[in-house]
């Protein structure tokens, strides 16, 4: 049923925005969700959740189904013919289906007493609230959750003039048992593959690449061992792509419209992070509100974009660049240590100055070098 009025409107019921409902729930607000879709809804993504992505649900006080995920102990790069892998300093990663994942937070949204609105789309915005199929509904506060492609973001007038990086990427699932308990990028001359081991039986592949019509069929030939693991394997979902972007915003609110997720600004998908962030921003975005202080969600969507911001460019300076991804590659295998800082780093529990004196410092010496 659409309610006449609430205390915060959520438009997008993907991760982003349900993890904003429960958060604002858990406040005592009053909300309502909107989506057009009807769940669970997919999207193409890696299917991974690193450790600190996992405490953010758990900040949430969000549970994952056992049966539906599947232990990941680190991160391997694999290419030029070498690899390295570092496992993460605290706890673990799992691997969830997209659609298992949207499923847990919609239970989560439900108990904790948002109200939610599926195949309702919201068609603007008005002097006091949103209008969407159905009618007007009133509310303190509109959160913009609608995704990169954000209608809210341009109704308020927050646009960028565009995104700094766009790479799309392409996802099917193969019913083969994990060989490894890390997620794994292959490093190609146009692209990655990740693998990301989703189940006992199954794993998750996905390639990225600035090239919208590169599809993996054509991409893993370009890996012969991956190639070789999986041409006979049987493929259990049909391929499905999406856009990933590097985008700031020069702000993420107007007056009582606020923006979260990819809605908000993203980083490329090569870092594994975009959930990660949506789970704290939403955090961050309750206590603003509660607080009735959006200059204090601003100041901390800027602290939480730094770490994400400043590894993708790391890892893009190896999508672009053919000297730096062999060097680097040749680097990080000779000397591990350099790599398990980087994930460190990459999760949040190394500092800034560990990161630089353990990591940058000695790779570009060893890159200069090798």
């Amino acid at each position: 049923m659409i309610p006449k009025t609430c205390d915060a409107f959520v438009v997008g019921g993907g991760p982003a925005g349900l993890a904003t409902a429960i958060a604002l729930r858990a406040r005592g607000m009053d909300v309502t969700v909107a989506d057009p879709a009807l769940p669970p809804i997919d999207k193409a993504c890696g299917e991974g959740l690193m450790p600190d992505a996992l405490a953010a649900l758990a900040r949430l006080g969000v549970t994952l189904d056992s049966r539906h995920f599947f232990p990941f102990r680190g991160i391997r790069f694999v290419g030029n013919g070498v690899s390295v892998d570092a496992s993460f300093p605290k706890g673990g990663g799992v691997g969830i289906r997209r659609k298992h994942l949207h499923q847990a937070l919609i239970d989560s949204a439900q108990t904790a007493g948002a109200r939610l609105l599926w195949g309702k789309r919201v068609t603007g915005l008005t002097a006091t609230g949103v209008m969407l199929d159905g009618g007007a509904v009133d509310c303190g506060w509109v959160v913009g959750a609608d995704g990169e492609n954000s209608r809210v973001r341009h109704w308020a007038a927050l646009d960028s003039p565009g995104a700094a990086s766009l790479r799309f990427g392409f996802r099917r699932h193969y019913q083969i048992a994990p060989w490894t308990d890390c997620v794994e990028i292959h490093w190609g001359s146009v692209c990655q593959v990740y693998v990301t081991p989703i189940g006992c039986r199954q794993v998750c592949v996905v390639a990225i690449s600035r090239d919208a019509r590169l599809r993996l069929d054509r991409v893993l030939p370009m890996f012969p061992e991956l190639f070789d693991r999986l041409r006979k394997v049987p493929v259990t979902t049909t391929e499905r792509g999406a856009i990933t972007a590097t985008r700031r915003l020069p702000s993420v609110y107007r007056g009582r419209i606020v923006l979260v997720g990819d809605a908000s600004g993203s980083v490329d998908a090569i870092t594994g992070e975009g959930l990660r962030l949506g789970f704290e921003q939403s955090l961050a975005l309750a206590q603003a509100l509660a607080d009735h202080n959006l200059k204090a969600y601003a100041a901390a969507h800027r602290k939480l974009a730094r770490r994400p911001s400043v590894m993708s460019a790391l890892m893009l300076s190896m999508d672009r660049s053919a000297w730096v991804r062999r060097r680097a590659l040749r680097a990080l295998s000779c000397e591990p240590r350099i790599f398990a800082t980087q994930l460190a780093m990459h999760v949040g529990e190394a500092t800034t100055v560990d990161f630089i004196r353990r990591s940058l410092l000695p790779l570009g010496r060893h890159m200069l070098t090798a």
